[in-house]
């Protein structure tokens, strides 16, 4: 991969990174991991966070928003604007379970850097249902998800049900199984032992 040619002074290791960086990008669509990029060097996390910050401050590599796990870019020269934005990766029901529809990419952008938490991997997705209107989540709100794979009780969460279907709910685990209980005082609460979550809310935007 040829590197660009208007690029400041960088270090042999800065420009191999940089060029697996543009190779990545090319062949896969998306921007690589902090993981992914040390696994091809053979480093830790850790050593290749201090190469790609030393980009950053030299304007070679800019950050899309904050706390996103593959929101790197190239920085544009002469004048270009900074992107900025979230994925929006889907629909996620908030009434009875649907069929999971994460998309693997997003086609859609929402500008929340500012909301997202610190080193957080964060993603959107689309409410679609009433069932945690008690809870100010309301059809056709956006809410931030921050992608994780464990919950504290009362936390809100996008839990994927036996058969991939996935629900966002407030997560209770008790007495050996797990309770989803909705925000809607008319709706049951689901009860289940199995259950996979997929993130926890750290944000909701509602455009009026």
């Amino acid at each position: 991969m040829n590197l660009p040619q208007s690029l400041p002074p960088l270090t042999r290791r800065q420009r191999d990174i940089l060029a697996f960086f543009l190779t990545y990008k090319e062949e896969n669509s998306i921007s690589p991991t902090l993981e992914e990029i040390a696994q091809n060097f053979g480093l830790n996390k850790v050593t290749i966070f201090g190469h790609i910050s030393e980009l950053e401050k030299k304007g070679v590599l800019i950050r899309s928003a904050k706390g996103i796990s593959r929101g790197l870019q190239l920085a544009e020269q002469e004048g270009a604007t900074k992107p900025s934005g979230l994925p929006i990766c889907g629909t996620i029901a908030a009434g009875i379970p649907i069929e999971a529809i994460e998309a693997t990419e997003a086609q859609e952008t929402l500008e929340l850097a500012d909301l997202v938490p610190p080193q957080g991997d964060v993603y959107v997705l689309r409410v679609q249902g009433n069932s945690m209107v008690e809870d100010a989540i309301c059809d056709g709100d956006m809410v931030l998800v921050e992608r994780r794979t464990e919950a504290r009780n009362g936390e809100t969460v996008v839990a994927v049900l036996p058969g991939e279907e996935t629900t966002l709910k407030r997560f209770y685990r008790e007495n050996g199984h797990v309770r989803l209980q909705p925000a809607n005082s008319n709706m049951e609460p689901i009860i289940t032992r199995e259950v996979e979550v997929r993130g926890v809310v750290v944000g909701v935007v509602r455009k009026y």
